[in-house]
């Protein structure tokens, strides 16, 4: 569609062009004057620098095409307009007559002109500085910012905006409507930081080119949704970036909400996660069976999509069929069929599932489990011969297990269904300028009795001993100290103690009934594991508590 429509606008701009020509032809006829259609060597014929400024070539809407040469009576060739003073033509053959050399006038076309006067006088780049992270209480990076957001072009404030948020590594851009600014944030490596404030006038601007891309009206009175892409060339790379959109109308205005996806389908690897050994090894186990549902549950913005879509890049071979539900697609792979739902439009991903069902696939994702007829269905599926691939929204493991129940009711025959829950968080890695320090009583404590009962084989330290943790330390270049994310995993594999509770065998089910069990047969808590990777070195426990 996008190809379709960027060549019928190739075609517009070519009968505009022919419009404004056979317009000239007819005046140079008029005025007797010879026609040049230069279209075939507008952007290639030798520029004659030495014969006129650029200044005198605006001021007089005319530009040379030839130097001459009174040596051999070559004539001086100059290219007029409809909008060249005749008292400039008649001047200037005056003049050269006077010296004794002949000059020449052609009669060319507006549109001729401008992408002439283009190559004499290319339109110069204006570079602006690198949006900046403000660091908390530095009012004046936030100032700078703003002053360079606000002497950016017109038409390419929103371009600049979205090129600057993903040279960040920004996952979204927040424009957010307040009494008499608007304030511009951006969530970088999971934290929310403000960026800039504009002037109403710069909003209007952002908000229409919003609209106009991504199919978003500036004046409905209901939340949307939208979809955009943007080519983005960095370093000499060129790659696609999609965005999804998310707008609510407020008190002061339409506030927006911009989620980047810097696609690179290599990315999508499980190795790249940084999943630790053993649930690692749990996920290969259970992906690599034929049939099943495997659960990834966290709120917005934990990277439940990523894990999902690495799952489906490692199961992705020439011999299974694999299909995807989405809403809406957020990453494009090769070698699967991908179906977008457009669940605002009426479609659902119930009826989508037992569609796609008669198309006999080996591995299914569904985007997400919504309603009781959409777990119902999928899990049907994972009995019978698929490997399904789901989210579902739940702060933890046991409290997804328990919800699923609620939904689906105690059953026997599902109990063998669901074989794997996944809660997962991402919280800020250290960078490489971290400090150690030794925790005061309190914090030991505190550390020690979160892995109470943890396995010593995953104690990274002797947390009964003098043990040490790390802070971050801001630098000029990272004021924050972060730098990347990681994921933090509680994984819950079903066995025969879980399936109990799904076949109905214990009447009393709640989460932490349900946590319980799972923590006798080994699972770590998200909590559990946050602690490790701050006793790794990976993190800190500051940033464990602020995430999870």
């Amino acid at each position: 569609m996008l190809k379709l429509e960027l060549m019928d606008e190739d075609k517009i701009q070519a009968r505009r062009r022919q419009q404004d020509e056979d317009a000239t032809a007819k005046r140079a006829t008029i005025l007797g004057l010879r026609y040049l259609d230069t279209r075939e060597i507008e952007d290639s014929f030798p520029l004659a620098r030495n014969m006129m400024n650029v200044q005198d070539m605006y001021k007089g809407f005319l530009a040379p095409l030839q130097s001459g040469d009174p040596e051999v009576g070559a004539p001086w060739r100059v290219m007029i307009t409809s909008q060249t003073p005749s008292s400039l033509t008649q001047y200037l053959l005056k003049t050269y007559n006077d010296r004794g050399e002949n000059i020449e006038f052609f009669l060319i076309s507006n549109s001729a002109w401008r992408k002439i006067m283009n190559r004499y006088d290319p339109p110069r780049e204006i570079i602006y500085d690198d949006i900046e992270i403000a660091g908390e209480g530095d009012s004046e990076t936030l100032a700078a910012v703003s002053q360079t957001l606000s002497s950016v072009a017109t038409d390419k404030i929103f371009d600049f905006l979205i090129d600057q948020a993903d040279k960040l590594g920004a996952s979204d851009i927040h424009i957010e409507n307040q009494r008499h600014a608007i304030r511009v944030r951006m969530r970088v490596d999971g934290a929310l930081h403000p960026v800039a404030e504009l002037s109403r006038d710069r909003y209007r601007i952002i908000i229409g080119e919003l609209s106009s891309r991504a199919g978003v009206s500036s004046a409905s009175s209901d939340p949307q949704s939208g979809h955009m892409q943007k080519d983005i060339t960095r370093d000499g790379a060129s790659y696609i970036l999609n965005l999804r959109i998310e707008t609510v109308p407020t008190m002061y205005g339409m506030d927006a909400v911009m989620r980047l996806f810097n696609f690179d389908e290599s990315l999508l690897q499980l190795d790249n996660l940084g999943i630790v050994g053993e649930q690692r090894n749990e996920i290969n186990e259970i992906i690599s069976h034929p049939r099943g549902m495997v659960l990834m549950v966290g709120p917005t913005g934990s990277g439940k999509s990523t894990t999902l879509y690495s799952m489906i890049n490692a199961l992705n071979t020439t011999d299974r069929k694999i299909l995807t539900l989405e809403d809406p697609i957020e990453y494009a792979i090769s070698g699967i069929t991908q179906i977008p739902i457009d669940t605002n439009g009426g479609s659902n991903f119930a009826d989508g599932l037992r569609s796609v069902l008669r198309l006999d696939p080996d591995i299914v994702m569904v985007g997400e489990i919504r309603d009781k007829d959409t777990a119902r269905t999928a899990i049907q599926a994972s009995i019978t011969g698929h490997l399904v691939l789901s989210s579902f929204h739940a702060n933890s493991t046991s409290a997804a297990f328990s919800r699923m129940i609620d939904l689906i009711g105690t059953n026997p025959i599902f109990s063998s269904a669901i074989r794997l829950v996944i809660a997962q968080r991402l919280v800020r890695k250290l960078d490489e300028n971290k400090q150690e320090y030794q925790p005061d009583e309190a914090t030991r404590i505190w550390v020690q009795t979160v892995l109470k009962g943890v396995n010593s084989d995953y104690l990274p330290q002797d947390i009964q001993g003098d043990f040490k943790l790390w802070q971050a330390v801001p630098t000029v270049e990272n004021p924050f100290g972060y730098k990347g994310r990681t994921v933090i995993m509680e994984q819950m594999v079903v066995d025969e103690n879980i399936q109990a509770f799904l076949r109905g065998d214990i009447e009393d089910i709640h989460a932490e009934i349900i946590e319980n069990q799972a923590r006798k047969n080994g699972m770590l808590t998200l909590l559990q594991q946050g602690v490790l990777a701050a006793l790794r070195g990976e993190t800190t426990l500051d940033e464990i508590n602020r995430v999870i």
